[in-house]
């Protein structure tokens, strides 16, 4: 018997497809607040101080906040590769916005200390606020095209074309979702800074978090009322093969109004998400107001948990829908690797998932605790 038919194809396609959605979690949860934090850098720290505790309260994590944007990087290369080489080649400039956004703020932690010049300081200071918000507002403007569809098609040698522009992603809709997701990143940095600092900053990052929980639960509850009543979903109107050949040319597949609500219906229990980005985004909004610190954090963390999954639960089986020709769309069915190369990826992640899990939380209890605003200006004690 060979070992990888252990597993049925189909249930690895699935496994996979969760995955995908638990390492988009992983990168929205931790990275988030540091794109949130970068976001809020202006606003709550006042003085140059103040911007230091600001910066330190990411300082010792962000580098390792942005495994989980490698892991599902390489998820989507090895296991859905026509999904990766649409989205990397369709997105290209926006991938690239993305890339130079998340290159500078590096330089930006690293340099923005080395002189005493206040206009060298402020300059970076902005690097680090730009860094933060192309990220957080491209990432939403992204789910807001594939929610409705993407322009792109397959010939019969599945040879992929683009016909889209960098433009023409920033439709009304997918502005919407951009700002969903700057909303819900500022909230999630917010939360983070009140843990993490002390006296006006943590007081200036819970005023603008309670703004921007607010702002999450109503952008987002707009966003699905426009999808319901103004975004054509996409659905299959063949047989599915689940364990057939990755070939999305074999099926057929049509829009039709408010199908992206269907599983809903089918399956209530998938209500769970989007009912825990609205509930958590407002028990972050009682949390800041509340100076809870812990709930706050965990309820923005269940918030962007919700949201993200949401999108996932809505689409399935589609993981990128083509607004040219619907019968080219991906789906979880028709776009993976092959049964082995999906195997073989289970059980390295099943080694190596634990190590990262235990590593990171390992991190972040060695570096618990407040930042220290006089160790900061005695330089010393802190990294930034």
């Amino acid at each position: 018997m060979i070992l990888h038919t252990l597993i049925d194809y189909d249930v690895l396609r699935l496994i996979w497809w969760l995955l995908l959605g638990v390492l988009l979690v992983g990168f929205a949860v931790t990275d988030g607040f540091d794109l949130g934090t970068g976001i809020l850098l202006p606003f709550v720290g006042k003085t140059d101080v103040e911007r230091r505790v600001v910066i330190n309260a990411v300082g010792p994590v962000w580098e390792g906040n942005q495994v989980w944007l490698i892991l599902g990087g390489g998820a989507i290369f090895a296991a859905w590769p026509q999904l990766y080489a649409v989205s990397f080649s369709g997105f290209y400039l926006a991938m690239f916005a993305i890339l130079t956004a998340l290159i500078v703020r590096p330089v930006a932690f690293k340099f923005r200390s080395k002189r005493e010049d206040a206009g060298w300081r402020r300059a970076w200071d902005m690097a680090l606020f730009f860094s933060g918000f192309v990220p957080a507002l491209i990432f939403g403007v992204a789910m807001g095209n594939v929610l409705q569809g993407v322009p792109f098609r397959l010939d019969d040698s599945m040879q992929i074309f683009y016909e889209g522009s960098f433009f023409g992603l920033l439709n009304p809709f997918a502005l919407l979702c951009g700002l969903v997701s700057v909303a819900m990143l500022v909230m999630h940095g917010a939360a983070w800074l009140q843990l993490k600092t002390q006296d006006a900053v943590a007081d200036r990052a819970r005023r603008f978090g309670s703004i921007a929980a607010l702002a999450t639960v109503v952008l987002y509850a707009v966003a699905g009322v426009l999808l319901w009543l103004y975004i054509d979903g996409y659905h299959i109107s063949s047989a599915i093969d689940t364990t057939g050949p990755s070939n999305p040319l074999l099926k057929v597949a049509e829009t039709q109004p408010g199908i992206w609500f269907a599983n809903y219906q089918a399956h209530p229990w998938t209500i769970a998400a989007p009912a825990i980005g609205l509930l958590g985004a407002l028990g972050a909004w009682i949390g800041l107001c509340k100076r809870r610190e812990l709930f706050a954090l965990l309820s923005s963390t269940l918030s962007i948990a919700g949201i993200v999954l949401s999108v996932g639960a809505s689409m399935f089986p589609f993981i990128l829908p083509s607004s040219l020709d619907p019968r080219a769309s991906l789906t979880v069915w028709d776009s993976s690797s092959s049964h082995l190369t999906l195997f073989i990826m289970l059980v390295c992640t099943a080694i190596f998932m634990p190590l990262i899990l235990m590593y990171t939380s390992w991190v972040y209890h060695v570096l618990w605790g407040k930042v220290d605003e006089q160790a900061i200006r005695d330089d010393s004690g802190h990294a930034y």
